[in-house]
């Protein structure tokens, strides 16, 4: 069974986010920027519907960058979260907003298990490029 903290952990990592990509945030402010990578693992079956769950209601995130989930091409109840925040700060001030906390709400069940996750400093110059 797994505990309850490394849970909400695992999935406001996930949870937290906004636009894919926002213009015009400068990378380089006082604040260094934060990050966060992590591997979870939905109860079997359940990857669709967990990721349905942590890709709604994120688009409002003040202070998210960056927020992408991926499916593990291997593993096929593994998926990936990636989150760029203009500053850690804002990362923790999102777990008390209403849309991420029903969101751990309904993801919880689906959730067997977190394998890793990191905190990163993302570097100013890096960037995304959006292929057609």
């Amino acid at each position: 069974m797994t505990g309850r903290r490394p849970v909400l952990a695992g999935l406001a990592l996930a949870l937290l986010g906004g636009p894919a990509f926002a213009k015009g945030t400068a990378m380089e402010e006082i604040d260094p920027p934060f990050g966060m990578i992590g591997k979870m693992k939905a109860t079997p079956g359940n990857r669709d519907a967990l990721v349905a769950i942590l890709s709604g209601g994120t688009s409002a995130m003040p202070g998210c960058l960056a927020y992408l989930v991926a499916e593990d091409h291997e593993d096929p109840d593994a998926i990936w979260i990636t989150e760029i925040w203009d500053k850690k700060e804002s990362h923790a001030a999102s777990l008390a907003l209403p849309s991420v906390k029903e969101a751990i709400r309904k993801g919880r069940p689906l959730i067997a298990g977190f394998e890793i996750s990191a905190e990163t400093r993302p570097l100013p110059g890096a960037s995304f490029v959006k292929r057609d």
